[in-house]
């Protein structure tokens, strides 16, 4: 199993940024799959879910309203757009697999937002 984030950057308050998490090495449409992110100096904090089959979403109150959560099954991608985004989303980003508990993460992509 491999989970490799892309898309991270430096953004100005309000910007936008859209990451994508390439999934390998199992079946990645029978799995819900989340975002998870680390601020500096901050415990994780779950943003979104899919689920498995992509019917159903779910998104922190924090980023409700800013951030989708999305997935091409035919290549095993999963994205988030972000906008309208602020200094406080400053994080390292990660996609996890899994619905409570998350038995694989990817290595992180960094988001980083200026005031």
């Amino acid at each position: 199993v491999q989970l490799v984030e892309s898309g991270g950057g430096m953004v100005q308050s309000g910007g936008s940024l859209r990451l994508s998490c390439a999934a390998s090495g199992f079946t990645f449409s029978s799995y819900d799959m989340n975002w998870v992110r680390r601020a500096p100096g901050k415990g994780p904090e779950w943003v979104s879910a899919l689920n498995t089959g992509g019917t159903s979403t779910g998104y922190a109150d924090s980023v409700k309203g800013r951030f989708t959560i999305s997935s091409d099954n035919a290549k095993n991608i999963l994205y988030l757009q972000m906008n309208s985004l602020k200094p406080d989303d400053t994080a390292l980003y990660y996609c996890a697999r899994g619905r409570v508990t998350y038995d694989y993460w990817g290595q992180g992509t960094q988001v980083t937002v200026s005031s």
